[in-house]
């Protein structure tokens, strides 16, 4: 099992970019995570480019967290991102021999000569099976590419994260609300919190209905008690009202 606890996440296509289908990855990939004590570290959504698409996968190579990747893996003229993801990688792609023999069982010979494509992928790769349709996705330097389609790429992604990560301790939140403050108010505790605990990320979500509140904690595992219980004292030498919100 691999040790990452952080990954990206990559989702492609103009079609979610212009409003006309919604994103549905950020919440079923991020949930996967969550649930066996992992963290999505960012998400990027990114056009049906080529250019665009290969110098993100090449950025993304090079930032050394796994990454997974949505959309583009198919055969239509629009579907770059197998191509892209060589180039990104500096290998040619190939015809793997896994992926064809998949898809010749499949199709027969109606694999001939657009379905094939699909088993073009960058040298190296290594396939993810797909039980929905068994057209594979495919891993790459800790990247994960698979289909646009959520209800393929979410069992997909749960058998990468099962098979090559496993499952850490759940995250913790510890979390207190701040009455009639705001963040300027919160400024010096949070600075000083910051540089006392530079290892731990506070973080901090100001609310603008009545009652005006603002809420500080962090994440993490047993190790955030320490910085959490400083900030609750430091609230309290401050001399401001607060709850507890713990998750």
């Amino acid at each position: 099992m691999e040790t990452a606890t952080r990954f990206g996440l990559i989702v492609i296509g103009d079609e979610i970019l212009a409003g006309r289908r919604r994103d549905r990855h950020f919440e079923g990939i991020g949930s996967l995570l969550r649930e066996r004590g992992l963290e999505l570290a960012w998400l990027r959504i990114l056009p049906d480019d080529p250019e665009y698409l290969t110098a993100e996968l090449r950025r993304s190579f090079a930032e050394g967290i796994p990454v997974f990747s949505c959309g583009g893996i198919g055969s239509t003229p629009d579907d770059h991102t197998r191509a892209c993801a060589a180039e990104a990688a500096g290998v040619p792609l190939v015809r793997h021999p896994e992926a064809v023999a998949i898809i010749e069982e499949k199709f027969g010979e109606d694999a001939y000569p657009v379905r094939i494509r699909l088993a073009e992928l960058p040298e190296g790769a290594e396939l993810i099976p797909n039980p929905v349709n068994r057209m594979p996705g495919f891993r790459l330097r800790e990247h994960h590419f698979l289909p646009g389609f959520p209800d393929m790429a979410h069992p997909m992604a749960a058998w990468v994260l099962d098979h090559h990560y496993g499952r850490r301790p759940p995250q913790r939140q510890r979390s207190v609300w701040v009455f009639d403050a705001n963040e300027t108010e919160l400024m010096p505790i949070m600075e000083a919190l910051a540089a006392r605990f530079p290892e731990h990320k506070l973080f901090s979500l100001p609310r603008l209905d009545t009652p005006r509140r603002v809420e500080l904690g962090y994440r993490g595992g047993e190790e955030i008690e320490v910085p959490f219980q400083a900030l609750v004292t430091a609230l309290d030498e401050a001399g401001f009202r607060w709850r507890s919100d713990d998750t």
